[in-house]
């Protein structure tokens, strides 16, 4: 007699549970326009009214045969905003500082957002440094060696990104993405996953649109 044909077992494994990415820097450094571009694959064109608080989309991605589902906060930039959005720090599990390259103010004030997270967020947070707006370079005012040098002094990865072509886009939160997965399910002998020397390596590589 025939043995029974086994089901066939699915290529993708379960959904992780929710990972809470934030947003975070100056208005109008293109945070909303990074995540709609990563969200939708569209991009803002025009003015448009800043975000006001704190606003957020969720989107399921798959790294390592794994879907983490990653809930991202787009928060505002403003000053006035700052007491509203400390309250999500704690919570959040990775957090994207962006700086506008072509605005030197947004990039000085870095360091004082990078106070703010050592201050409310969790100590092991993941963090990342991006220098958006990277296709308007005839009017850039930082340069990226000034982006990686200063991303080197905390430890952090850096990448230049373009919210209007979506250059690294994909690439940060999938980074962001690969590197919450394997906390989530590493085991007490297993190596670190260096998530700066993937980033370097597939910053080479930007143009393709899988990452595995």
């Amino acid at each position: 007699m025939a043995r029974p044909l086994s089901a066939p077992r699915p290529s993708v494994r379960t959904t992780i549970s929710p990972a809470s990415v934030m947003l975070l820097g100056d208005s109008g450094v293109g945070k909303t326009c990074f995540l709609i571009q990563f969200k939708d694959g569209a991009f803002l064109s025009g003015t448009f009214i800043a975000t006001v608080g704190i606003d957020f989309r969720n989107k399921v991605v798959t790294v390592d045969g794994a879907r983490v589902k990653l809930q991202i906060w787009d928060t505002a930039g403003q000053e006035r905003f700052r007491s509203v959005t400390h309250a999500y720090y704690r919570d959040a599990q990775a957090l994207l500082l962006l700086y506008d390259i072509t605005n030197q103010s947004s990039f000085d004030n870095i360091r004082a957002w990078l106070t703010e997270i050592h201050e409310y967020a969790q100590r092991d947070v993941v963090i990342m440094l991006l220098g958006n707006k990277a296709d308007v370079s005839s009017e850039r005012v930082v340069r990226s060696e000034d982006g990686e040098t200063l991303a080197r002094e905390y430890g952090v990865p850096f990448m230049e990104t373009s919210a209007k072509t979506g250059m690294n886009v994909e690439l940060a939160f999938l980074a962001i993405a690969k590197e919450l997965k394997y906390r989530a399910g590493r085991q007490p002998d297993e190596p670190s996953f260096q998530i700066r020397d993937y980033v370097e390596s597939r910053k080479k590589r930007s143009s393709c649109c899988s990452f595995v």
